[in-house]
């Protein structure tokens, strides 16, 4: 794996969901490989001989015409340059809460990635102002809603555009500036937009793709996850680990499923709570125990084709119109349309929400005293007197819910704009958004149930789980005591939660067992 302070490369290979995370939130170098500087700059001479030739060249789209609906009206050699600022205000309409800065870095890399893709028209100067404010750490205040996706995501870029030329608003250092003042503090200066590079700034998918990229490379990590919470608690219920069979998984060989299932039989092996009741003539667990690899291994095979799709786009030319060097040609098109990712972020946000699906089914056999292989009552050592983790299930619940309702595909929409120019649109940016708040309702849900499953462990003594497990377990409990009498159980889901956000869980069970897949 690279390291975080390794330099990500642009223009000279693929960008990884991994280098995109390393970039926004480690703050990882970056720099331009000198193949696309020279394909920048041979584009850009493209377009400065379309802007001499004036008003005797033909009109060209963003260049020397309106935008959008106003394609057609054509615009003077003297107001080129004018068009390109007034592009980026008037486009600057985005509303709601500002983006969290790892999305935001996310989409400057992102805009600068699809710079160095060569086609775009835009001077090197555009791509490397961009890398200066992530490595000065200028962020732009980019408000989450104003994007439908059609000509990608134009409101927001317009706000990561206006810091750019010196204009909006920018954190710097946790505080709130305007964007020539967060750009002087940085040792940066506004950047004076040339023909065209107003357009190549706003058109394409980098908020989707951002977001989405960001929320993919978590879930990924997240299913893992999953996996372990998911043994501990068929330990706690005294489940069998036959399921997990390789020859189950072979005959029906979904690569998700096949390395779910080789997670889970090792995570179970060497148990001392399995030893205990293997002669207990049990035939068969629960669908949320037995299919653990069926459903956990669905989301991980999906989640790896949004994977695919977003690194495909991260390095895109999502612009229009692009310029083909080879023939001097500019050629209007629709890259920016964001149906791919918006597709992408749908699937991927119904596959995660099953992971707390079944997740909460699991939470419900071990507090359910009528389901629990002889668990107290949810849990609690002394239950009538003490609820124990009664409401945590309730909860959980709620989550799947929520979850139920922000699953439904944002891609099926679409309503026409620009005056019936942009008369389909992706709704990507929807989809992203909503992608990223399922998978935090995700992680709240596994949380609870590694506490619902830590306590049936500790219930279950003196007989231990095998040693990746018990190493799950040790570690919960160095954060959150075992529940003897009733208390605030908010602070716990918290604790909890910061085992799967910070990655520790994993790393606990894999310092014992070696890597998990």
């Amino acid at each position: 794996m690279d390291k975080p302070d390794s330099p990500v490369l642009l223009g000279d290979g693929p960008l990884l969901l991994s280098d995109l995370a390393r970039v926004a939130r480690a703050g990882a170098p970056v720099r331009l490989a000198d193949s696309a500087l020279t394909r920048m700059s041979a584009s850009r001479a493209v377009v400065d001989a379309l802007t001499r030739a004036g008003a005797s060249g033909p009109a060209v789209y963003g260049i020397n015409t309106g935008f959008g609906a106003l394609a057609e009206v054509r615009i003077s050699p003297e107001q080129v340059l004018e068009l390109q600022q007034n592009l980026v205000r008037s486009h600057a309409v985005g509303v709601g809460a500002p983006l969290p800065t790892d999305a935001v870095r996310a989409m400057i890399l992102l805009r600068a990635a699809t710079l160095a893709a060569g086609v775009s028209g835009a001077r090197p100067e555009v791509a490397l102002a961009l890398l200066a404010m992530l490595e000065r750490g200028v962020h732009p205040i980019i408000p989450a809603q104003g994007s439908v996706g059609a000509s990608g995501d134009l409101a927001p870029l317009a706000h990561l555009a206006l810091v750019v030329i010196g204009e909006g608003r920018a954190d710097f250092r946790g505080e709130i500036l305007p964007g020539a003042e967060a750009l002087r503090r940085a040792g940066l200066t506004p950047l004076t937009l040339q023909a065209k590079e107003g357009l190549t700034l706003l058109n394409g998918t980098q908020l989707m793709t951002a977001v989405a990229g960001l929320a993919v490379h978590d879930a990924r990590a997240t299913a893992v996850a999953a996996d372990v919470i998911g043994a501990l608690s068929l330990e706690a219920y005294k489940g069998t680990p036959r399921a997990f069979d390789p020859r189950i998984h072979a005959a029906r060989p979904h690569p998700g499923q096949a390395a779910s299932a080789r997670n889970l039989a090792r995570l179970l092996a060497q148990s001392g709570i399995v030893e205990s009741h293997k002669d207990c003539g049990k035939v068969q667990d629960p669908y949320s125990f037995r299919c653990m690899p069926q459903v956990h291994g669905a989301t991980r095979d999906t989640l790896e084709y949004a994977r695919v799709v977003l690194e495909r786009e991260a390095t895109s030319a999502t612009d229009n119109p692009l310029v083909f060097v080879e023939t001097g040609d500019i050629v209007s098109g629709g890259n920016f349309h964001g149906q791919p990712i918006a597709l992408v972020a749908d699937f991927a946000a119904i596959a995660i929400a099953e992971l707390a699906s079944i997740a909460e089914r699991r939470i419900e056999q071990l507090v359910n005293p009528h389901l629990s292989s002889g668990l107290p009552a949810f849990l609690a050592p002394e239950s009538g007197l003490n609820s124990g983790f009664m409401m945590a299930q309730v909860t959980a619940a709620a989550l799947v819910s929520e979850n139920k309702v922000l699953a439904h595909p944002a891609s099926v929409d679409s309503i026409p704009s620009s005056a019936g120019r942009e008369d389909h649109v992706s709704m990507g940016a929807h989809g992203a958004v909503k992608l990223a708040r399922i998978h935090d309702h995700v992680r709240t849900v596994l949380a609870i149930e590694l506490l619902c499953a830590a306590q049936g462990i500790d219930l279950r003594a003196p007989h231990r789980p095998g040693p990746g497990l018990a190493a799950a377990h040790a570690l919960v409990r160095e954060r959150v005591p075992t529940l003897g009498r009733d208390r605030e159980l908010a602070p716990d889901i918290v604790a909890a939660r910061a085992l799967l956000d910070d990655g520790s869980l994993v790393a606990a069970v894999e310092s014992a067992l070696g890597p998990l897949e």
